[in-house]
């Protein structure tokens, strides 16, 4: 969650090494990502392309294998490239239920998809080490740069995609059944202060905008939850995000002890947030600033310290970036603009030749656990949500400086707002077209993937994650999939 790296967030958690970016770098106050789940959004920062370009509809279907990315052109021009870690933009990764959910969220029915949130605490103050698989590729990134990066002649890249800050899958609820346990050691938990933690106010269930109801029942939510259990699982939230810093701090050491932190630009970013039971939800899939608010720091060589960025920017950014940095020519096709002009403290005026950065950024989502395709596009104080083909489904408008909680739609109110911000939505994306072909593009790979099981068909269907509710009433459900058929 990328208010988690400013004020106020951060006074909930000690995260000293982001403390040191915002110091010695930028942070910019108003990243988002461009898709608010794992696969698309990487896709966007990978291809610099919005969503609805790349076509990655949900979290099996990302960019091509053989899509040529920032770091395939980086590597051309010279530069010598390392990845380790979490990568999931290209397609076919991921569980089948993630298809299938995705693919059959026009179905009418309501299955959990997720186990309930919860809690889980490990070892004792002692225990570091809690995502050990993350550790592991930042020790081997860490060895990359002492004993590979430190004897190179050439410019470098190195990527460390980490797993961390995200819930762990739940054993409790079954196979299969979601990401839904919040794990921490005390050792992390030492560094949140319980009394800073914010409890979120949640709308009744009756007034829940109906895709936020979806979302919540999908995940999970809609059962009663104490404050204490919302206040816990904030709580281990943050101290995942403490373990992450300190992993992103063995990359700033590294860099330090080797003599090349003062010649290597350091991005820190994410896919996407948490909601951490803000809205009566966990997880992403939202457009809600928990969920869609991504952190964003740069630290280097021109990068201007202790700056803080307040205008809109978002993950197509990236691609662009890296291109200037390493001085290769920016096609012209890109979604994005290059931070470049921003980092270096300049005025949007003095930018480079293509048109000014637009005042707005646009995100979507078209996967799981979520009933419509949504489109957000945020400018200046507003934030406007707006579904499918932008009349079936109610649209949301946020006054962010009012609302910084997002808990009054204010759409009805500002009609004129609301004209004005769709009319330049529809400008960017044609977002009724891309709604009805995401429709059709759910069908097909729903029907091409139902006759390739054969006469399986059922009993896979009603093993995958929303078993525990599916098993109940099969024939129900197999009727209303056959009904949307």
């Amino acid at each position: 969650d990328g208010r988690l790296t400013f004020y106020p967030g951060n006074q909930t958690v000690d995260l000293p090494f982001i403390n040191f970016m915002k110091r010695y770098g930028t942070v910019f106050l108003n990243a988002y990502t461009n898709s608010p789940i794992c696969c698309p959004s990487r896709a966007a920062m990978w291809s610099g392309l919005f969503t609805h370009l790349t076509e990655s509809w949900n979290n099996f279907k990302g960019l091509d294998p053989d899509y040529v990315t920032w770091m395939d052109l980086m590597e051309k021009h010279g530069y010598h490239t390392q990845k380790y870690g979490k990568l999931d933009y290209t397609s076919g990764h991921h569980s089948v239920s993630n298809r299938v959910e995705a693919w059959t969220r026009d179905v009418d029915f309501l299955l959990r998809q997720e186990g309930r949130p919860m809690v889980n605490l490990t070892g004792d103050k002692k225990h570091v080490r809690v995502m050990e698989a993350d550790w592991r590729n930042t020790d081997k990134a860490v060895n990359w740069i002492k004993e590979e990066a430190i004897n190179l002649t050439q410019p470098f890249v190195l990527y460390l995609g980490l797993n961390l800050p995200h819930p762990y899958p739940s054993p409790y609820a079954g196979e299969n059944f979601g990401s839904s346990t919040f794990l921490t050691s005390p050792y992390w938990l030492e560094k949140v202060t319980y009394e800073a933690i914010k409890i979120p106010k949640w709308s009744s269930l009756s007034e829940m905008h109906p895709v936020d109801y979806y979302s919540s029942y999908t995940k999970n939510c809609t059962g009663e939850f104490t404050k204490q259990e919302v206040r816990n699982i904030r709580a281990f939230y943050y101290a995942m995000c403490a373990e992450t810093d300190a992993m992103l701090g063995e990359i700033i050491s590294a860099l330090r002890d080797t003599g090349l932190l003062k010649k290597t630009i350091v991005i820190f970013t994410a896919d996407h947030g948490e909601l951490a039971m803000e809205h009566r939800q966990f997880y992403k899939m939202s457009m809600y600033e928990g969920s869609s608010h991504v952190p964003l720091l740069v630290m280097g060589p021109g990068v201007k310290e202790r700056q803080q960025v307040p205008n809109v920017v978002s993950l197509v950014d990236i691609y662009p970036t890296m291109l200037d940095i390493a001085r290769i020519p920016v096609p012209r096709n890109l979604s994005g603009y290059s931070l470049i002009p921003l980092l270096h403290g300049k005025a949007e005026n003095e930018v480079s030749p293509r048109a000014p950065r637009p005042s707005w950024v646009l995100s979507e989502f078209h996967g799981c656990n979520v009933n419509s395709s949504m489109y957000m596009l945020r400018t200046g104080k507003w934030k406007y949500i707006t579904y499918s083909d932008g009349h079936s489904v109610l649209p949301q408008l946020f006054d962010l400086t009012a609302d910084p909680d997002e808990l009054t739609n204010v759409a009805i109110k500002f009609p004129v707002i609301v004209r004005s911000l769709d009319k330049t939505l529809r400008s960017i994306v044609n977002y009724p077209e891309v709604s009805s072909s995401v429709q059709e593009y759910n069908k097909r790979q729903f029907i091409s993937w139902k006759q390739s099981l054969g006469q399986n068909y059922s009993n896979v269907i009603a093993s995958l994650r929303w078993h525990q509710d599916w098993l109940k009433e099969p024939k129900k459900y197999e009727n209303a999939i056959d009904k949307w058929l």
